[in-house]
């Protein structure tokens, strides 16, 4: 366990690069450190990773001012936020826009087991490839392994999410007052799948 622990913070601590140095020289000089031991290490860091920054993603607020991964309008709904503020109603897309990021919140706290479960099935293969691969393997791995399980997961998780912080009703009204306007597209978006795939991103 101690060993685990250690690996733990040797990986929280250096990136993957610093990593790889790390594996190619110390590591050997540790024969008792055992690939079950290297896999379990990282899975412990990379679990501690998510549970940190999910932790920052579900405050209030830690979706909406942070402008690394807030949430904006679909580019087909920027043209629905440019009508309705040219006709006085751009409070209508400011509070959906705000819920939309709120949904991304409650949802995101939720998933925490979905993407708990996603590091703990690693396969050793899997960590090796994160250790000795580039920067961002980690990432990559998650991307290519998971991506589609977690979308199934995730979606109904961001639906209820949607309809519980009131981002369903605050669309609803934004989309009826948007087609009403004379001459218009009329527009009808599948924000369940857009916000998904922004908080899963």
């Amino acid at each position: 366990m101690k060993k685990i622990i250690l690996l733990s913070l040797i990986v929280t601590v250096f990136s993957c690069k610093e990593l790889q140095l790390l594996t190619q020289t110390a590591l050997p000089l540790a024969p008792a450190l055992t690939n079950l031991d290297i896999a379990n290490g990282l899975k412990e860091a990379l679990d501690n990773g998510v549970k940190k920054q999910v932790t920052k993603l579900t405050q209030t607020d830690g979706f909406f001012k942070n402008e690394a991964v807030k949430i904006l309008l679909p580019e087909n709904l920027k043209k629905v936020d440019s009508k309705l503020r040219n006709v006085g109603l751009g409070a209508l897309p400011d509070k959906g826009i705000l819920l939309l990021n709120r949904a991304a919140e409650d949802a995101v706290k939720e998933a925490t087991p979905i993407f708990v479960s996603a590091i703990t099935n690693m396969s050793f293969a899997d960590a090796k490839q994160i250790l000795m691969g580039h920067d961002s393997s980690a990432t990559t791995y998650l991307i290519k392994s998971t991506s589609t399980d977690l979308y199934g997961k995730f979606y109904p998780v961001v639906e209820t999410s949607l309809t519980k912080v009131g981002a369903d009703d605050a669309w609803n009204a934004v989309t009826t007052k948007y087609n009403a306007i004379p001459f218009v597209t009329k527009v009808n978006p599948d924000l369940k799948d857009y916000v998904t795939n922004k908080a899963l991103s």
